[in-house]
């Protein structure tokens, strides 16, 4: 029995020596200083599909660039008739329609025409208005265009009145220009006979509803320097339009559209329409097609 004793007791202090140890090695362990242990991070394989390192360098190195190289990759590009000095030419019959309003119905048209290159063109502008079978108003102006920026230009030529009464002839001179896409500007200035003068500010904006939808706005004012009541012109602002037209354009050349102008006397211009009997402002439904050649 006293040997099985003292068995019994040597085991059990074996046992408590062991898991004194461990308890030991296991305190060591976590006050272990892991910041102190350098490792080298790029020395080891992540990959455990890979065996080896990738080479620091290209097996078979790239050649160095010559100028033989960058000619063939950019060869130079053939001249475009935008770009170079080639007569180019246009012709954009902005309104030709039908207006119908409570006294009379009437026939209007607004067209440009241009050729030239890239820095200077010849412009022909053209616009007028019958009704009842007759002309009332119609005009021709002729004028040289030199652009001064990518989108202004000057212009500066002559402008025709074949109606109202027997005409007047007028010397020219304006900017025009797209200062925003869709935007077109015109200020025209002019001098006449019996000394006359006159302004013409013209703007439309074009809104792209759909590739094919575009809905524009337009405005058009006229000022006279003096009253001339035989040419329907009245000192200051005379006459006004605001148009909104809406076009469906089949193809870039040809557009059908439908709309509203109204037009609209004023100071010296109204006092002189009063006096003739005649409307101080109309309110026109139009309808007509939008050219381009």
């Amino acid at each position: 029995m006293n040997e099985i004793n003292n068995r019994r007791l040597v085991t059990g202090v074996a046992l408590a020596a062991l898991l004194a140890s461990e308890r030991a090695m296991a305190a060591g362990m976590a006050h272990m200083d892991h910041g102190a242990m350098p490792m080298d991070h790029s020395q080891m394989n992540h990959d455990p599909m890979s065996h080896a390192s990738a080479p620091s360098q290209p097996r078979t190195p790239l050649p160095k660039l010559t100028d033989a190289d960058r000619e063939a990759a950019f060869p130079p590009l053939p001249g475009h008739q935008v770009h170079d000095h080639v007569l180019n030419w246009a012709v954009i019959v902005d309104q030709l329609e039908y207006q119908d309003f409570a006294s009379s119905s009437a026939l209007k048209w607004n067209a440009t025409a241009w050729v030239g290159g890239d820095i200077d063109r010849l412009w022909l502008r053209t616009e007028g208005e019958r009704e009842q079978g007759k002309t009332h108003k119609a005009e021709l102006q002729a004028l040289w265009g030199h652009a001064i920026s990518p989108w202004w230009e000057l212009v500066g030529g002559l402008r025709q009145d074949f109606k109202p009464a027997s005409g007047q002839a007028w010397a020219a001179f304006g900017l025009q220009g797209t200062p925003l896409y869709g935007l077109e500007l015109e200020a025209t200035a002019y001098a006449g006979e019996r000394q006359q003068s006159a302004l013409r500010l013209e703007a439309a904006y074009a809104i792209l509803l759909t590739n094919r939808w575009i809905l524009e706005p337009n405005l058009e004012a006229n000022f006279f320097g003096r009253n001339d009541a035989s040419h329907e012109q009245g000192a200051g602002l005379a006459d006004s339009e605001f148009g909104l037209r809406l076009r469906y354009e089949i193809s870039r050349g040809f557009a059908p559209y439908v709309g509203v102008s109204f037009e609209r006397l004023h100071g010296n211009r109204a006092d002189q329409a009063r006096e003739d009997g005649d409307d101080l402002g109309q309110t026109r439904l139009v309808a007509g097609i939008r050219l381009r050649f």
